[in-house]
């Protein structure tokens, strides 16, 4: 890819991961196209696309020459090279704290419910729609409860952490739509709500939303 390329993101419009990578884009303001893949049908298993990305999975982002996986790894270089706004505080007691909120939903939630695992548990082991709905009930609970505790230890503000959006944000707004999909409790986390809610005001996130398919 030419470095002066207009940037382009191999996504899938229900990925959690390419979901929080839309936002960022929106965030920063990087005009950027889209390459989209039906998961369900292995597409993202393709040789063209497994010589794009090994790991076969989305979102890939090319752009500056570059082809950059994973969605944390992705929105750490765009906060790199385009400083403003910036979505990690620079303070380190409040960095660990955004970091620590994102990492909850991304490395700890995410991986037991994502598309892979809800496959093996259909296909493999047999699990109908209400076994697979309670098993990500049962994953997704735990980090909801965590961050919610961690959103009540400071006074509320309009985002998770303060008045602009961030990284916590856009690791929320993708947990918060999948917890809904799935028929996820959520009376229990209104601190969360109120902030997902919220930040889907946003144009950036508003932008980003995925596309159910019809």
């Amino acid at each position: 890819m030419s470095a002066n390329a207009t940037p382009l993101l191999h996504d899938f419009s229900l990925s959690s991961a390419g979901y929080r990578t839309r936002i960022a884009l929106n965030l920063k303001g990087v005009v950027y196209e889209s390459r989209s893949y039906k998961l369900r049908a292995g597409e993202q298993r393709s040789p063209e696309y497994r010589a794009i990305n090994p790991a076969c999975l989305v979102p890939t982002l090319e752009i500056d020459g570059l082809r950059l996986t994973q969605s944390l790894a992705i929105i750490d270089y765009l906060d790199a090279t385009h400083p403003e706004p910036h979505l990690v505080p620079r303070d380190p007691a409040e960095r660990s704290r955004v970091l620590a909120m994102a990492l909850t939903f991304a490395a700890d939630v995410h991986p037991l419910n994502n598309l892979r695992v809800l496959l093996y548990l259909e296909k493999e082991l047999g699990a109908d729609e209400a076994a697979r709905e309670r098993w990500i009930s049962e994953w997704t609970s735990p980090g909801l409860e965590t961050v919610e505790t961690m959103l009540a230890e400071r006074p509320e503000t309009a985002y998770a952490a303060g008045d602009a959006p961030g990284l916590a944000d856009i690791c929320i707004v993708p947990q918060i739509f999948h917890a809904r999909r799935y028929k996820v409790g959520l009376a229990p986390y209104p601190r969360l709500v109120a902030v997902a809610d919220r930040a889907l005001a946003h144009p950036a996130f508003a932008k980003a939303a995925p596309v159910m398919p019809t």
